[in-house]
């Protein structure tokens, strides 16, 4: 699984505010450039034509859902829980411990957020960390689709304004002061009941659905809070867009670190067609040996994670400048696990790649140099 944060409290469509939208051909570039970015384009056949539309639908959907004009200061459709001020800010200071606590280099970044935009990246982090260990968890065993059903009654009650407990609270205070919309959410669930009923994965296209669903979303869920920068002529559709290939890139990244770990669980989170195309099967995964064979297929499923980085890079220019400096640190972080995976001579069977400590504080630094970028005209 994956839980990171990407990328409004402006979004637009088309022109706005005298914003020029991006050209169609933009996004036709971006998806060009993911499907044929390995190097053998014959190699990896990408994502068909139904499966690119089906994202691109869901993606519009969610841009024209969460597109009222102001997060702060619009017209809010909610209900917000009649609680008192000071347990609002118990329920927040909880979501920031948990926060701080595991995923401790994102946290930082957010420091430099606006209070409002901190306190609700803190609670979407925890709903997501929280649905994530409902598969995942110490009491994973226990799991069942009635637990899953149950759970997204219960992100019902919390965009309705009736929390559960002290963290739903704090998500349900949050749905009020931003315009998001309970899709990405639903869709994430949904990802979790995809994990109940599979371990394996036919193509890149049924993988791509299963990232989206479970990394995807949590972008599409942080584009209302982090802001799009004022002086930003790209539509809110292309910044959605950065901000799902940076969750799809993320996960990717994740699923490459951990094969020797999922492999133990009887887990391959890895294209059974593109195995077989560098003559391996699931067989070679179990086995843990590292082939100049398996050493080929991940320098070609690196590439593509890369490429999904690379796409996502320029969005995160376009984001309001107090918001981009955590959103740099997770695209920079996540990269140098990739390194990390050819360092090791690409053995994530038997070896987990991880960025030490010291190059995580050296990339902070680094991270908020690019922060400072301004918003080009046209992403790449």
């Amino acid at each position: 699984m994956c839980i990171t944060l990407s990328l409004s409290s402006k979004p637009c469509i088309g022109v706005c505010n005298g914003s020029l939208q991006s050209p169609k051909s933009m996004v036709t570039t971006a998806r060009t450039e993911v499907i044929t970015a390995p190097k053998r384009p014959n190699t990896f056949p990408g994502l068909t034509k139904q499966g690119i539309s089906d994202i691109d639908l869901r993606v519009q959907e969610v841009v024209r859902r969460q597109s009222w004009t102001n997060s702060l200061d619009g017209e809010v459709n909610c209900r917000k829980p009649p609680f008192e001020p000071m347990f609002i800010d118990d329920a927040y200071d909880k979501c920031r411990n948990i926060c701080a606590e595991y995923a401790k280099t994102f946290y930082l970044g957010t420091l430099l957020m606006t209070k409002e935009r901190q306190k609700a990246i803190w609670a979407i982090y925890v709903w997501c960390r929280r649905t994530d260990e409902l598969v995942d968890g110490p009491n994973a065993e226990y799991m069942s689709p009635a637990v899953l059903e149950r759970w997204e009654e219960r992100l019902q009650d919390i965009f309705e304004g009736r929390p559960y407990d002290m963290l739903d609270a704090a998500l349900s205070d949050t749905v009020c002061n931003f315009p998001l919309d309970t899709k990405p959410f639903r869709d994430m669930i949904e990802g979790m009941r995809m994990d109940t009923r599979k371990s394996r994965y036919e193509s890149f296209q049924e993988l791509y659905l299963y990232c989206y669903y479970v990394a995807g979303t949590v972008g599409l869920m942080s584009v209302p809070v982090m802001g799009i920068a004022p002086e930003s002529f790209v539509s809110a559709y292309t910044i959605y867009n950065a901000a799902l290939y940076l969750g799809i890139g993320n996960q990717l990244t994740n699923i490459l670190r951990d094969v020797g770990e999922d492999a133990l669980r009887g887990r391959v989170y890895l294209p059974q067609d593109e195995l077989a195309q560098f003559g391996l099967t699931d067989k070679d995964v179990f086995s843990r040996k590292v082939t100049d064979a398996w050493r080929d297929f991940m320098k070609e499923q690196i590439i593509r994670a890369r490429s999904f980085f690379n796409l996502a890079e320029e969005g995160a220019s376009q984001l309001d400048k107090d918001s981009r400096w955590p959103v740099w640190s997770s695209l920079m972080l996540y990269r140098k696990i990739l390194d990390a995976i050819e360092d090791n001579d690409y053995d994530n069977l038997t070896k987990r790649a991880y960025v030490g400590r010291t190059k995580k504080l050296l990339t902070l630094p680094l991270a908020y140099t690019r922060a400072l970028s301004k918003p080009s005209l046209y992403l790449r």
